[in-house]
């Protein structure tokens, strides 16, 4: 072959790769995949990447591989933020599923609104996650100031509870949702025995001494399930049998694994995923996910589905209204914080000018012999619009 043919190729070959790289459009999923809290971030991975096969063909049809790269955040802040300045980095990856922790969305989320990456969390609950005001954040889940009232209301009016002892987690959604609850049980003559925050994971003896001093009628624990559950089970091993409530961070399968089927009785959390039973919708996509994955959904990869749904929605319609080209990152910010989503398992979803779902629904779950039972749904509106 002449010199000139092998340069020709050689452009050919490069011009090819460019274009096949202009075609890629990728979806990133941010979540923890290994520590204490993967169960729940492999879920939102899991049903990120369902959704993301769902739509293959769509894009396809219009010139364009859809490609999931899932990050593990590890469910620590400093992790989560480096993770999305490689997501920023990336210009292939238009927009991003997750997180699960407020305190890793709030700066990852701002390590990625300069450049305009959008971000859909199928979980983030503490108020300031979208009281910011960036462009780029969403949620498709209540807020704190929604749930923790719904934790008091059930606290004082279902369980009767004149006294409460409250922890927290001492992070962003311990903090906030702790501060919430104890604010609605102050307005209803809840007395508030004591409030203090943890970070301790293996040793509650020093707090279950003095819960068995003080002897309140319930406890409040807002935290994650890896550090709620060790809690309630040294709680009961104590000889202590009064009820833990907390909020959709005990929403795990691992919860009942971690106390003990024998101890896991009389816990109630409030949750922002449903429970799988309660979403009618939901029945073709668990038995997808099963046989896809080879393990049970759980609340939070049916919202890690929904969420990706709204990302991928909201991308499309970006490509459609660029006449089916390549959009940019702000073209699709604006798409998905504009759009109105149908076809979700939890129902349609829009956004207000900050970011939070107009419209959702809040659940309060039963924890008996290690069992799910739904106690109760509460419907919520956003506070702001």
């Amino acid at each position: 072959m002449k010199k000139s043919a092998l340069n020709l190729t050689v452009l050919a070959a490069l011009a090819l790769g460019t274009a096949s790289a202009q075609t890629t459009i990728k979806i990133a999923s941010l979540s923890p995949l290994s520590g204490g809290q993967s169960d729940l971030g492999t879920q939102i991975r899991n049903g990120t990447q369902l959704a993301v096969n769902e739509y293959k063909a769509q894009f396809k049809k219009l010139g364009f591989d859809l490609v999931l790269v899932p990050y593990d955040d590890q469910a620590d802040p400093a992790t989560g933020t480096a993770a999305a300045r490689k997501i920023a980095a990336d210009r292939q990856i238009l927009a991003v599923v997750g997180t699960l922790n407020s305190g890793v969305a709030i700066p990852s989320s701002a390590a990625l609104q300069p450049s305009h990456v959008a971000m859909v969390s199928p979980a983030n609950t503490a108020n300031s996650v979208t009281d910011r005001g960036l462009s780029n954040m969403n949620r498709i889940v209540a807020r704190d100031d929604s749930q923790g009232p719904a934790g008091a209301n059930f606290i004082s009016g279902t369980l009767k509870a004149k006294s409460v002892y409250l922890i927290n987690d001492k992070t962003a959604y311990g903090e906030g949702l702790t501060k919430e609850v104890e604010k609605a049980l102050k307005a209803s003559g809840v007395t508030v025995i004591a409030t203090e925050g943890t970070e301790e994971k293996s040793d509650f003896s020093s707090i279950i001494a003095k819960i068995k001093l003080q002897k309140p009628d319930a406890i409040y624990f807002g935290g994650i399930y890896n550090q709620v559950g060790v809690f309630i089970k040294q709680l009961r091993e104590g000889g202590v049998a009064t009820p833990v409530v907390g909020g959709d961070g005990l929403d795990s399968g691992e919860l009942p694994v971690i106390v003990g089927t024998a101890n896991a009785n009389n816990i109630y959390f409030t949750t922002v995923a449903a429970p799988i039973d309660a979403l009618p919708a939901a029945k073709v996509f668990a038995a997808n996910y099963k046989k896809t994955f080879k393990d049970d959904v759980q609340g939070f990869g049916a919202f890690g589905y929904d969420a990706a749904k709204v990302v991928l929605q909201g991308t499309l319609n970006a490509v459609r209204a660029n006449g089916n080209k390549l959009p940019s990152r702000t073209q699709v910010e604006k798409a998905i914080r504009k759009g109105s989503f149908t076809g979700l398992l939890s129902g349609n979803v829009s956004f207000n000018s900050v970011g939070d779902r107009k419209a959702g629904t809040l659940y309060v779950m039963n924890v008996t012999a290690g069992k799910f039972k739904l106690s109760t749904s509460i419907p919520v509106k956003a506070p702001k619009n």
